[in-house]
């Protein structure tokens, strides 16, 4: 499968407001809710426009995981980028495109682009339960640094986070 990343822009929210609620049930199975306000059509609008500010000051960038029909397959982002160019990855692939290697294909894209932004670090977190976004991980060089101690509850199950890094190694 051909995929590419895009940097969202405005004239991506419509399609990205569909990719969320057909996806939410699937995502909220792995990651905390975003809550029932996010899925107001006005509320994703303003929030997702507030991220392009992010992304115009260099603070965050968001894009989506496109196929060769301009279909959004998922997402993956860079957020919080501090002084020392260290940013906080995140990403989520539609349930019908999970088990294809979009997410591996997707964060190798996203890693070749950090030499050019000049990021040096990026730091990950995954949940126990989340075998398959550790495997994403660590295919793609991110080292294991710390699972937590400390468990908390989401859907029923008792899990932890677990934390990666990525260093950006230049190449002599």
């Amino acid at each position: 499968m051909n995929l590419v990343i895009e940097k969202l822009k405005v004239t991506d929210i419509e399609s990205l407001y569909e990719f969320e609620i057909e996806n939410r049930t699937f995502f909220e199975e792995m990651v905390p809710s975003r809550g029932d306000d996010y899925y107001i059509p006005e509320v994703f609008k303003v929030r997702n426009e507030s991220l392009l500010d992010e992304q115009v000051k260099g603070l965050s960038f968001f894009y989506l995981i496109k196929d060769e029909n301009n279909s959004i397959l998922g997402r993956i982002n860079l957020v919080d980028i501090d002084s020392d160019k260290i940013g906080f990855l995140g990403y989520r692939v539609g349930q019908i495109h999970t088990g294809k290697g979009v997410a591996k294909k997707a964060l190798k894209l996203l890693l070749n682009t950090l030499v050019d932004l000049d990021i040096k670090e990026v730091k990950a977190k995954t949940t126990t339960n989340n075998i398959a976004s550790q495997k994403v991980l660590e295919q793609n060089g991110f080292e294991h640094i710390e699972t937590s101690d400390k468990e908390f509850e989401m859907n029923g199950q008792m899990l932890k986070f677990i934390t990666y890094t990525w260093t950006n190694k230049p190449l002599f």
